[in-house]
């Protein structure tokens, strides 16, 4: 049993670099190396959706040098795998609010996106500036903005309908949550979504997450019996 959608809390990248003496930078960018080996072994498997937890809306309280950084690397890594994700027919997207995002940043995104959005091999989405608790803020305002043009919105307003507010709406809800460096918490991440998700957790660093944890996480769910609240 193969997931269609898998989605990972990369973590670790900073306790990864200070168990090496390195500056917290550097676990950042040894973290892209486990980006490309993930992305190559998701679209092996089978899996058709590989999102990741780049950067939340809480992020942006960490110190200026590092966000920058982080934000330096993002910017560096699109352009510089763009041409990959080509060949390999990745579609990539990034979801959060880019209104806190730079122009420049907020350009290359619009750009690799709109250069990948007929690829059909696998899905890579970026969540950036990303918060469940914003995400079910936002669609609840569209709907209340929705609503003074339809009044009766509000009463007929289903799970399905609301889905189509969040902004995963094109995306489906994952099968699988891997979250590495031993945490075990949700960290207000996909919090609509998740309801069915099964979870994963290891205290493998996320630099050090590579192929072995990936099967090894895929194992795992196979052997989950998801039932969706019904019995056998």
């Amino acid at each position: 049993m193969v997931p269609e959608h898998v989605s990972i809390i990369m973590d670790g990248n900073g306790r990864w670099a200070v168990s090496k003496g390195l500056n917290r930078s550097a676990g950042h960018i040894e973290g892209v190396e486990s980006v490309r080996c993930i992305l190559r072994e998701a679209a092996k498997s089978g899996v058709k959706y590989l999102s990741l937890y780049a950067f939340s809306e809480e992020n942006w309280k960490r110190s200026e040098a590092e966000v920058s950084a982080l934000m330096d690397l993002m910017m560096k890594s699109m352009i510089g795998e763009i041409e990959l994700m080509c060949e390999e027919k990745v579609r990539f997207v990034v979801l959060g609010n880019r209104s806190r995002l730079s122009d420049e940043l907020n350009g290359t995104i619009d750009a690799c996106m709109e250069k990948t959005k007929d690829n059909k091999v696998i899905t890579l989405v970026i969540f950036l500036s990303y918060s469940g608790k914003w995400d079910i803020l936002q669609a609840a305002r569209r709907i209340a903005a929705d609503a003074v043009s339809d009044p009766h919105l509000a009463s007929r307003l289903s799970m399905e309908d609301f889905d189509r507010y969040l902004v995963t709406a094109d995306i489906p809800d994952p099968d699988l949550i891997i979250r590495t460096s031993g945490e075990q918490r949700i960290s207000n991440y996909l919090l609509w979504q998740a309801a069915y998700s099964e979870f994963y957790f290891t205290d493998t660093l996320w630099p050090e997450f590579r192929e072995e944890e990936w099967k090894k996480a895929l194992d795992a769910y196979a052997k989950r019996d998801r039932r969706y609240g019904k019995t056998k």
